[in-house]
């Protein structure tokens, strides 16, 4: 992570190939964390972190290359590229020419379908645009934290607090959005 620092302070000052060396370097530990992300999705999740990956790139930098002012700032950026592409699949998932909010059914195991990944992540994202109107630092470690998969020392380096205070923000923040997401129920 410290070379990510090295290269984004490189193109800072204007130094031409820093930005050629910075994609490889983001790349691993973006495509990481996104298979980490992804790893703990129900089987039927059809993103995978390669294409998750590529798209919050492409997001990223789009047409131009968009200078970021320290590690922080570029994982804080590919957090919110990443929550936006999720967010963007489970509203393709949900809507009605992909089946709305129909969900299959084995029918060995006849039971009353549960809400699906996909209303959990727009219940999620609903309270945490909430949160980060009175809190964006805590809506920052969320996001960080369930779109990214940091854990909370990766978060503390990212937005340069301590590990001790991210933590507890998390805490306070998960509490926090377990109370929004079922008083909205």
């Amino acid at each position: 992570m410290s070379d990510v620092t090295r290269i984004l302070e490189s193109i800072e000052h204007g130094e031409p190939r820093a930005a050629d060396q910075l994609l490889p370097l983001v790349y691993r530990e973006l495509r990481r964390l996104a298979a980490a992300k992804i790893a703990n999705k129900a089987p039927h999740q059809t993103l995978q972190a390669t294409a998750l990956v590529h798209e919050a790139w492409q997001r990223l930098v789009g047409e131009g290359n968009p200078p970021f002012a320290n590690r922080a700032h570029f994982f804080a950026a590919a957090a919110e590229a990443m929550r936006r592409i999720l967010l963007d699949n489970a509203r393709r998932k949900r809507a009605i020419r992909h089946g709305g909010d129909q969900q299959r059914v084995n029918l060995a195991e006849v039971e009353v379908a549960a809400p699906g990944d996909s209303d959990q992540l727009m219940a999620v994202n609903e309270a945490l645009d909430k949160l980060a109107a009175t809190n964006a630092i805590q809506a920052d470690v969320v996001k960080l934290r369930y779109f990214v998969g940091m854990t909370n020392l990766e978060v503390a380096e990212a937005l340069g607090l301590s590990e001790r205070t991210v933590k507890n923000y998390w805490s306070h923040a998960r509490a926090w959005l377990f109370r929004e997401i079922n008083e909205t129920r």
